[in-house]
């Protein structure tokens, strides 16, 4: 399994940017779809989840309204569109898949992925 994170880069707080995740060797296509961020000398923390192939999608707090996330099951690829980017949005940003269903609680829970991405970073300057 290989999940294949794009999309990172520098951008000016109120920007945008869109990141990518694409899923392979899944032997029935990835479940569950999440973005996870790690900012220096912070834990990781779950940013947006689809919770199956057509959803329901769960948002942190700190995101929501400003973060959109999709996927195109066809290409077995996630996306997260970022708008109105602020300082405290800039880490490693993660993709993370399960090939089974998870209960909500536990969606934002690291440590239930197996399956990761190698981290786009994102820079935002104020």
């Amino acid at each position: 399994v290989q999940l294949q994170a794009s999309g990172g880069g520098l951008v000016q707080a109120g920007g945008s940017l869109r990141l990518s995740c694409t899923a392979s060797g899944f032997t029935s296509g990835p479940y569950v779809m999440c973005w996870f961020r790690q900012a220096p000398g912070k834990e990781r923390e779950g940013v947006s989840c689809l919770n199956g192939p057509r959803g329901p999608t769960y948002y942190a707090d700190s995101v929501k309204g400003r973060f959109t996330v999709s996927r195109d099951n066809a290409k077995n690829t996630m996306y997260l569109q970022m708008n109105s980017l602020k300082s405290d949005d800039t880490a490693e940003y993660y993709c993370a898949a399960r090939e089974f269903r998870i209960i909500v609680g536990r969606i934002f829970d690291p440590t239930v992925y197996v399956n990761w991405g190698q981290g786009t970073l994102v820079t935002v300057s104020s």
